[in-house]
């Protein structure tokens, strides 16, 4: 299922060096959807259209994904880039969608910037603080290493070949727009020595801070790690809920679109 894209305002935003790629669709409530690891914007096809129909959708292209250039090579904020482009946009305050690392990023930030959230959705996520329970991270390790020492097909051919995307590789409705948005990553997270800036406490020490109305969304057949810290988000964050999405892997919102927007849409509009 890819649904047709609405009528969207696209723009640039200048963050320390960079240019941020965005765009905009619908009115409303602002809504702020951010894409995980080695993908980009796209990832959020079957939401675009379905949530502008009710809010201001604003989606991007983190720093060094998509059409969002990568400089610095210096320690860069992906918090700073998501206030930065807020203010660029003019948005005080938005509800807030993140998958994967897009959900890290959006739990950090409303650790950092509790004024500026209205709901938090971490999907996927994982949370800084809580150990691994499996080899991911070992993994990834072993796939940035052949992006620098043999090239990025080969690398990708590995991280597309990941248990953690098994699922939705193997799910015909969203596997070649899956591939297709990986295959674009140009890897420099990966080659380019780049560091993102993070901060002394662990997020996980940090959850009780967060004041916003939260649901944690979490594939059935998503990696233990993180559903293990899912649990620990539900349990740390002020009146959140956990909820499992049967049937999908880590990439719900593409594997499963329809179950994916019906839950998203009955949590915010028991905000509005």
């Amino acid at each position: 299922m890819t649904s047709a894209l609405p009528d969207f305002e696209p723009g640039y935003a200048e963050i320390n060096e960079a240019k941020i790629y965005y765009e905009i669709a619908g009115s409303g409530t602002p809504l702020i959807l951010v894409h995980g690891f080695s993908l980009d914007r796209r990832m959020w096809d079957d939401q675009f259209a379905f949530l502008a129909a009710d809010y201001r959708v604003i989606r991007y292209d983190v720093r060094g994904f998509g059409n969002s250039t990568d400089a610095p090579v210096q320690p860069y904020s992906y918090l700073d880039d998501l206030m930065v482009l807020m203010d660029h946009i003019g948005i005080e305050a938005a509800h807030l969608v993140g998958l994967s690392m897009g959900g890290a990023i959006v739990v950090d930030f409303a650790v950092e910037h509790p004024e500026r959230v209205l709901s938090l959705v971490p999907v996927d996520a994982p949370l800084g603080g809580v150990e691994w329970l499996t080899n991911f991270g070992t993994r990834m390790g072993i796939t940035a290493r052949l992006a620098n020492q043999v090239g990025m097909d080969s690398a990708l051919d590995l991280w597309l070949g990941d248990e953690l995307l098994e699922p939705a590789m193997n799910n015909p409705a969203c596997a070649p727009a899956l591939e297709e948005i990986i295959r674009d990553y140009t890897g420099w997270h990966w080659t380019s020595g780049a560091k993102s800036m993070s901060r002394d406490t662990q997020t996980s020490e940090l959850l009780n801070t967060i004041v916003s109305p939260t649901l944690v969304i979490v594939g059935e057949h998503d990696l233990i790690d993180f559903h293990a810290m899912g649990d620990v988000m539900a349990e740390g964050i002020a009146g959140a809920r956990k909820v499992v999405i049967p049937n999908v892997g880590h990439m719900s919102n593409m594997e499963d679109p329809t179950a994916f927007n019906e839950l998203l849409h009955k949590f915010l509009s028991t905000i509005e």
